[in-house]
């Protein structure tokens, strides 16, 4: 399907607002039963059908589910057979057979479009990953490259969420929910096991695909911040119901089990639910509505105060996955190294440029383009960027951090690298060399023109060594 037959999404597609809400939407009034999830018979003869995406006992406060009210259930297909071709660059269980342990600052130069026809499921490819689907612990992260709508075909990840951040062209994704409209500046969250249809209104689309396995994105804790802050949950978009019935012989469901294809052919859409309510839904969240907060005396803050969304582990404050951003902002640090510090961390980061700069990098990070720094790997501003500062002095005034949007994936696990990322032609060979550049400004004078502790302190041993 060529961008410009795709199906024609309104300009003003209305949605739901609110993050972890038990939303209800019709698209035909009195769709919904009243008093109870499964009569015997639904109103205008749908049948119901739940979607769970957590175990039934979870808790309360983190139980997800919805109930869908569709004009066929989804059970009404042939069965799953292996996708022919199959898919080569999609993994779920990252092991030395299938990726490597690379401790190099790694960096990618922006992915090309492909010239070939390529819809989203065959434009996706991962780059690098912890854990197992199986095992329902762990995480991937994908570029995906695209030049045309799917077509007759919906895609379902039985593995886990996917976080998607477009970067160029929108996205017109049509799911069981509804539809919503995704442009570079805003993410989705498709949530595991909603079939869905990515189609490309923009022709030529590029971005990146964050999955989690075993766990759902959360808001984060706000702690001292109080209340309000970071993203808004009025300020999360879930679609209202719509549905097409019209007859659709072949088509395919192409579902993703343990990082494998399978496919099954039906002859309905899977976008036939007039009604539904719950709080397992798809969602979208425009960046440019999160408030940041920042130091207004000294220091740098630390990046997870730009947190987004967080997939939490078990133990408190480590996240499978953060997701976090950079951007515009006002830096008025007083006496500070105002770009981020120098770094080594326990967490992953991949990074990300949706457009703009980054402010620790002068040069080489592109919009499109990605970095990896594994567990301990030291990473932070390059020579320009770090010269350029000290040579602003302590009297820099207010600056503002405007036109841009980076990101990060951040991690407690350790990620494995793909073999087609590390052997890509678009690595960046030379990304070491923005750091080589750094030379030493040791002075035995202090900054203040006064002895320095160093040189007035003395060895107890006599021998004119420095303490310290």
């Amino acid at each position: 399907m060529e961008p410009n037959k795709c199906p024609q999404f309104p300009a003003d597609l209305e949605y739901q607002s609110g993050f972890g809400n038990h939303f209800s939407s019709e698209a035909i009034a009195g769709a919904l039963p009243p008093g109870q999830n499964s009569p015997l018979l639904c109103p205008y003869g749908l049948y119901a059908e739940q979607i769970s995406g957590t175990a039934f006992t979870a808790p309360r406060k983190l139980n997800l589910r919805s109930w869908l009210y569709r004009i066929k259930p989804s059970v009404t297909h042939e069965p799953f057979k292996p996708r022919v071709p199959s898919h080569e660059k999609l993994v779920s269980e990252f092991n030395q057979s299938n990726s490597s342990a690379n401790p190099t600052q790694l960096r990618w130069k922006p992915v090309e479009i492909p010239e070939l026809p390529t819809d989203f499921i065959d434009g996706l490819q991962t780059v690098c990953g912890a854990g197992s689907s199986y095992l329902r612990h762990g995480y991937a992260i994908h570029m995906y490259t695209a030049n045309k709508s799917m077509d007759n075909c919906a895609f379902c990840n039985a593995d886990g969420d996917f976080l998607i951040v477009p970067q160029k062209g929108r996205l017109w994704i049509t799911t069981e929910c509804g539809r919503l409209q995704v442009s570079p500046g805003e993410i989705v969250v498709l949530p595991q096991g909603f079939r869905f249809a990515v189609n490309l209104p923009d022709g030529p689309s590029r971005g990146y695909v964050a999955e989690i396995f075993g766990t759902h994105f959360q808001l984060p804790d706000l702690g001292p911040i109080g209340a309000n802050g970071l993203a808004a949950p009025r300020d999360f978009l879930v679609p209202t119901a719509w549905f097409e019935e019209s007859s659709r012989p072949g088509y395919n469901i192409v579902q993703k089990f343990g990082g494998e294809l399978f496919t099954a052919k039906q002859d309905f859409s899977p976008f036939n639910v007039v009604a539904w309510h719950g709080n397992y839904a798809p969602f979208k969240y425009d960046l440019s509505k999160f408030c940041p907060y920042n130091t207004v005396l000294v220091d740098h803050s630390d990046p997870s105060i730009n947190t987004v969304l967080t997939a939490p582990t078990d133990k408190a404050g480590v996240a499978l996955l953060d997701f976090v951003i950079f951007p515009p902002r006002w830096l008025v640090a007083e006496h500070t190294f105002r770009p981020p510090y120098y770094h080594r961390n326990c967490m992953s980061e991949f990074m990300g440029l949706i457009y703009g700069g980054y402010e620790a990098k002068a040069d080489g990070f592109l919009p499109g383009g990605a970095s990896l720094h594994s567990c301990m790997t030291p990473h932070g501003p390059d020579t320009k960027t770090y010269e350029a500062t000290i040579a602003r002095g302590n009297e820099a005034g207010p600056q503002r951090i405007a036109d841009t949007m980076a990101f990060m994936f951040e991690s407690c696990l350790i990620p494995r690298v793909c073999p087609w990322a590390l052997e890509s032609p678009l690595v960046d060979d030379d990304y070491y060399q923005c750091w080589i550049g750094l030379k030493s400004h040791f002075t035995r004078e202090a900054t203040n023109g006064q002895l320095s502790d160093v040189q007035i302190g003395h060895d107890e041993s006599g021998t004119g060594g420095h303490r310290g």
